[in-house]
């Protein structure tokens, strides 16, 4: 958890259902702490001794807090993360989007990179934001809104295609 200052704790809670590993930066642990969330990991140069016990501390390095933990996941294998963030650059996703599934909650919206083809039920009058812009992009079940922003025209399956870049991160309300 990358930040938690714009992100409902209620949908916190759903997240944590199932007990993941939670990896969080220096900054974001003590809200954690204060909603008595077990960490599992801190992104940091500098060793805390203060957090709870059996804290592992996960060294950052030349990388963003979001690199170092993704690289992480990758290299032991995790299949999928959530990402919760307050500021987002979605060049720090990049180089992982194709090696875990992943979605990232920022702000009020939920991201996550999306293959040509992809293709997804919702109801009528929801609203899809393209985040990344690739040269053409076919879509269907979508009106446009402009400056890449769509709404699904009927409660149905809306689909996109494109040709480069090989995926592309879409959005949408959470």
């Amino acid at each position: 958890m990358l930040g938690l200052d714009t992100f409902p704790a209620e949908m916190l809670g759903q997240l944590l259902e199932w007990n993941p590993t939670v990896i969080t930066t220096r900054e974001t642990a003590q809200q954690l702490i204060d909603y008595g969330i077990k960490i599992d990991w801190v992104i940091t140069d500098k060793t805390q001794h203060h957090l709870q016990s059996d804290v592992k501390f996960m060294p950052v390095g030349n990388d963003t807090p979001a690199e170092a933990a993704l690289k992480y996941l990758v290299t032991h294998n995790y299949p999928a993360v959530n990402v919760i963030c307050d500021d987002l650059q979605l060049k720090d996703y990049l180089f992982f989007a194709d090696k875990i599934n992943l979605v990232i909650f920022h702000n009020d919206q939920k991201i996550y990179p999306v293959h040509s083809g992809f293709s997804k039920w919702k109801p009528a009058g929801d609203k899809i934001e393209i985040l990344s812009h690739p040269q053409e992009v076919r879509y269907s079940g979508l009106e446009s809104l402009g400056n890449h922003q769509f709404t699904t025209i009927h409660d149905g399956f809306f689909s996109l295609r494109f040709e480069e870049p090989p995926f592309l991160f879409i959005a949408e309300k959470i």
